[in-house]
């Protein structure tokens, strides 16, 4: 029996074992507490930090998701029978309007492709989702493509239409922050190809991943390491790069890195996968063309293949999305070869994530890389930022807007063939004098002021001054037809009726006093004609007779015309203002030549038909038409300018098979600086300008370097549209006169032209120079 112990020798027993085990517990409380306040404070950092980012996130995506930069349209595109055009560069304009390529159509806003015809469903326009069937013929060469519109027919019901307004196409989205071209595209609008294509070579794990991939970054740093392959892989996803794109600098250190991380992961909380992609395609930086950075697949599709992102082929997709890595290295305009090898490994890439079949990577990577190297000038860059500074100027307030133009995308196209083609030409002919010569055309509806095509240079990439409207440069001889208008309004304030069309001028050397100077011109060829009429004399391009019509107008009268005009500097009222001895640029020319098919009213050249901002119309600051000169005055001197084409300086436009009336005028400088040409029908008014921007003389005359342009131009934009008249105004008479002597015409004249005259005016004496 053991001995019951008292409670004293109880306590003073048990001392050893409770107090042993008492300093373990408080240290792991003291632990405890000391690891939780580092905690609290992580756990309080990332909260922060977290409620910060998504500020951050929230702010700036939100933005970008509601981003509505200016977007730019031209006119509604229209097809006509008997239009100059191909049907690839119909497929051309369908890619500018957005149209996609099925093998069958069925849905407004797609096309099919057949023999010798296009099968097209449109969007908007009056055959709005009717199915039409544009059929072409006349082919230029054996073997070639046709070259016009013969019928365009309607599907269901059957029917023939004459014509068709399809949509406006967008031209471009303008970045005020910045040089940058981009073009946002809704992602169920990308195709799948492109998409994937993305997804294979950035992030394959892209919809399993929280917003980094360890997994990826493990295995980039082995592959990088040890793989041997030609191209480094990266570790960083889709969002990984959105954030370092949009929200941080580009430094390269772990904090950076470590907040990239974190804000990837926010971000993945803020918006869904599918909202994350679409920014990412619409943002990717792609490259530079010029002075743009393009931004996004849509742009890049334009830019490096002229198409829709729509209608890319599988091996166009794997090349945009090869250029993601390295923009300026991988660039299909810089390096082809490397571009091509990168194509072919994000194909590989595809075809290993699944998407593709080996055999169909196969295929695309013995397609041929070929690239659409005028696909920015196809955008009309020179006209575009013209549109950007009327806006500044004139609408600053404006805000985002929809921006409707003049500008007829198929005129553009038509503009900037001709003006590259001209100058290939003219590189071939100056190429022995060293000299590289520019050009720029302005083409304008005459009735409306709108300006149709506008080409500021040969190339956009090279050389971003737009000298159609900047480049200030003699008119020269394109400025004597205000010289004779200046002299039939004189003659006829003062009841005088010596001067006519079928006034006679002495075309010989001359001296001229003003001011005590004597001034002693020559005529372009150094030839001159003796008794000219002033037709003649202004078809021919006479100088001593321009100078002589001046004299008798007065030259005050003629520069006081010009003043009223307004176009380029004032002249000063010396006898060389006939030759037009200031300086105008070539959309300063188009605007005074509007004068003359509209009756002696300016139509101030206008490139903004409509301003929409939230569905709401913004007024336009045009300025209003202006009467110059008497409606009959002007149309003798329109009249007397159609002999130039018929006869005269720009009769090799007739030899070219330039067939609609018409009237122009060739313009030479001294020394043979600048050409141009100035030609116009009721219709379509054209200036042309070719020179050099050193001001160099360029050696040839307007005859010879401007006319060309003018003509391939005006003939394809014409072609298939109706020859109509210039209508004489009340006031005017007509005779029959002999063409050398001005006088009225006998029955033995052998050279009889119908001439017009202010009523009055007319010549009564009898010509009686071919009597026998």
């Amino acid at each position: 029996m053991r001995p019951i112990r008292s409670q004293t020798q109880g306590r003073g027993a048990r001392p050893k074992g409770p107090r042993t085990r008492r300093p373990a517990r408080r240290w792991k409380v003291y632990a405890l507490v000391a690891l939780s306040g580092p905690l609290l404070v992580i756990c309080a950092a990332m909260g922060y930090h977290y409620v910060l980012f998504s500020r951050m996130i929230d702010t700036r995506i939100s933005g970008e998701l509601q981003r509505t930069n200016p977007r730019v349209f031209a006119r509604p595109f229209d097809l006509h029978r008997g239009q100059a055009l191909s049907p690839r560069q119909l497929i051309e304009r369908l890619n500018d309007l957005g149209y996609a390529h099925r093998p069958r159509s069925h849905d407004p806003g797609e096309f099919t492709v057949g023999q010798d015809a296009l099968v097209i469903i449109p969007r908007d326009g009056n055959h709005r989702g009717r199915t039409l069937r544009v059929v072409f013929a006349g082919r230029a060469a054996k073997g070639g493509e046709p070259t016009r519109i013969d019928r365009i027919e309607e599907v269901e019901p059957r029917g023939v239409t004459e014509r068709v307004t399809l949509d406006p196409p967008l031209i471009t989205a303008l970045i005020t922050t910045g040089r940058e071209k981009r073009r946002d595209v809704p992602l169920q609008m990308i195709p799948k190809r492109m998409v994937q294509a993305v997804l294979a070579i950035e992030d394959r794990r892209f919809f399993d991943h929280p917003g980094i991939d360890p997994i990826g970054i493990a295995g980039a740093v082995f592959r990088n390491a040890f793989g041997g392959k030609q191209y480094l892989a990266s570790g960083s996803t889709i969002t990984q790069q959105l954030v370092k794109n949009t929200f941080l600098t580009p430094e390269k250190t772990l904090r950076r890195k470590m907040t990239e991380w974190f804000m990837s992961v926010v971000l993945e909380r803020r918006l869904s996968k599918e909202e994350i992609l679409q920014l990412y395609l619409n943002d990717v930086s792609l490259g530079q063309r010029g002075s743009f950075a393009i931004h996004g697949v849509g742009e890049a599709a334009r830019l490096f293949f002229a198409k829709d992102i729509s209608n890319v082929s599988l091996a166009e997709a794997a090349t945009i999305a090869g250029v993601i890595q390295s923009p300026s290295r991988l660039s299909p305009f810089n390096n082809t070869e490397r571009a091509r090898e990168r194509r072919n490994v994000v194909l590989r890439a595809m075809a290993e994530s699944g998407f593709i079949t080996e055999e169909d990577a196969g295929r695309a990577q013995k397609e041929p890389l070929v690239v659409s190297a005028r696909a920015l000038e196809a955008e009309a860059p020179y006209f575009v930022d013209l549109i950007s500074q009327e806006l500044q100027s004139k609408y600053p307030a404006a805000g985002a807007v929809d921006v409707y133009t003049t500008l007829d995308v198929h005129l553009q196209r038509l503009a900037q063939d001709a003006l590259r083609e001209g100058l290939l030409r003219l590189d071939a002919r100056l190429a022995r004098r060293g000299r590289n010569p520019q050009a720029a055309l302005v083409s304008v509806d005459p009735r409306t002021g709108e300006v149709l095509a506008l080409v500021g240079g040969r190339s956009y990439n090279q050389s971003q001054f737009n000298r159609a409207t900047n480049a200030r440069r003699q008119p020269g001889s394109v400025f004597k037809p205000f010289v004779y208008l200046a002299a039939f309004e004189r003659a006829h304030s003062e009841g005088r009726t010596d001067l006519t069309p079928a006034s006679v001028v002495w075309d010989e050397p001359t001296a001229f006093t003003f001011n005590e100077q004597t001034w002693t011109p020559n005529n372009y060829d150094g030839e001159y004609d003796g008794p000219i009429t002033l037709r003649r004399a202004l078809a021919q391009s006479r100088n001593i007779a321009a100078v002589k019509v001046a004299q008798s107008a007065g030259y005050e009268e003629v520069a006081a015309l010009w003043r009223r005009v307004g176009a380029g500097t004032p002249p000063r009222p010396y006898p060389a203002i006939a030759l037009g001895v200031f300086e105008a640029s070539p959309f300063e020319i188009a605007t005074a030549y509007t004068m003359f098919p509209n009756a002696g009213t300016i139509r101030p050249l206008r490139t903004i038909s409509r301003l929409v901002s939230r569905g709401k119309d913004i007024p336009l600051q045009n300025p209003a038409p202006r009467a110059v000169a008497r409606p009959d005055t002007t149309f003798l001197v329109t009249n007397m300018m159609r002999s130039v084409i018929n006869e005269g300086t720009g009769a090799s436009a007739r030899a070219a098979g330039f067939s609609l009336d018409a009237a122009g005028k060739s313009g030479t400088t001294n020394d043979l600086r600048d050409a141009w040409f100035v030609g116009f029908t009721p219709e379509l008014l054209t200036v042309v300008w070719v020179g050099l921007d050193d001001n160099r003389p360029l050696g040839l005359s307007g005859s010879q370097a401007a006319l060309p342009i003018w003509t391939a131009f005006m003939s394809r934009a014409l072609a298939g549209r109706p020859n109509t008249g210039f209508p004489a105004p009340d006031g005017v008479a007509f005779i029959d006169i002999d063409r050398d002597t001005g006088l009225v015409a006998a029955p033995g004249c052998p050279r009889i032209f119908r001439e017009a005259f202010l009523a009055g005016t007319e010549p009564v004496e009898i010509c009686h120079v071919h009597d026998f």
